[in-house]
């Protein structure tokens, strides 16, 4: 029992222990003989190895940010929701520091919800400036999706403490924007700043969405965050459109209700 005691305490020191105390741990353990400590020390060199992949990936999602970066504060901008039925879109606009290190950004859809919600809070701790712009379901139906989009990207910018000197866009370039823009296809996966962008709008959206869900629980919005399942269109025709359904996205299965009722 006492060995057992022993190996538990070594378990314990290396869920304790940070990066830099990882050498140190294995160079400590590595000429124990008993397995469980054997097995201690190949999860912490599978994980110093891990750490250090991981951050030769982030540096080389700043390959945009280190190219521009002359020029002063670089911007991400990326938007979530041009997607669902209901609900706004979103877009989010981050400036990081030039000696960022925070590990794990990336596209939010590559994410788990709560490896996303972890960098969030990393995210608006650490960001020289974060910026977030939302337009509603109603307004997407009166100018499209895609204005709708430049418009939140818009907001974002304008709602950061300090002024960019260069965008960097997924995808798009926005119009009515006086600032230097770098489109980048397929950028949340390719720039850590449109990568952290990425992130703070889908956890800003999934948010509301899970408080949609409350007052409106039968469309499933909390599980759904708007898109088409199978369930929320059933819902749809059950129950119609909710306040935030998007009508110009929807109205094929308005039609479906309205051909129903006339039957």
């Amino acid at each position: 029992m006492k060995e057992l005691e022993k190996i538990s305490k070594i378990k314990s020191e290396l869920q304790a222990a940070e990066e830099s105390m990882l050498p140190d741990f294995i160079s400590k353990y590595e000429t124990d003989e008993r397995i469980g400590v054997k097995k201690l020390v190949e999860q912490a060199k599978k994980q110093k190895e891990e750490l250090a992949n991981e951050r030769k990936r982030i540096e080389a999602l700043k390959i945009y940010e280190k190219k521009y970066e002359h020029l002063g504060y670089v911007c991400g901008i990326d938007e979530v929701g041009r997607g669902p039925l209901a609900g706004p879109v979103v877009a989010g606009a981050v400036i990081l520091p030039k000696d960022c290190h925070i590990l794990y950004i990336n596209d939010s859809k590559k994410l788990s919800e709560k490896k996303r919600e972890q960098l969030y809070e990393i995210i608006l701790k650490q960001a020289i400036a974060t910026g977030i712009g939302i337009v509603s379901p109603k307004r997407i139906d009166e100018i499209n999706i895609l204005q709708a989009t430049y418009e939140a990207m818009r907001q974002a910018i304008q709602n950061l403490s300090v002024v960019p000197d260069i965008l960097l866009n997924d995808a798009v370039t926005i119009p009515n924007v006086n600032i230097l823009q770098i489109p980048i296809i397929k950028g949340d996966a390719k720039s850590i700043s449109i990568g952290a962008a990425s992130i703070i709008a889908k956890v800003t959206r999934d948010k509301m969405m899970v408080e949609y869900d409350k007052s409106m629980p039968e469309y499933g919005f909390a599980k759904n965050k708007g898109y088409g399942s199978a369930e929320h269109i059933e819902a749809i025709r059950t129950y119609g459109a909710s306040k935030i359904h998007r009508q110009t996205f929807i109205s094929k299965f308005n039609n479906s209700i309205q051909e129903k009722e006339e039957q």
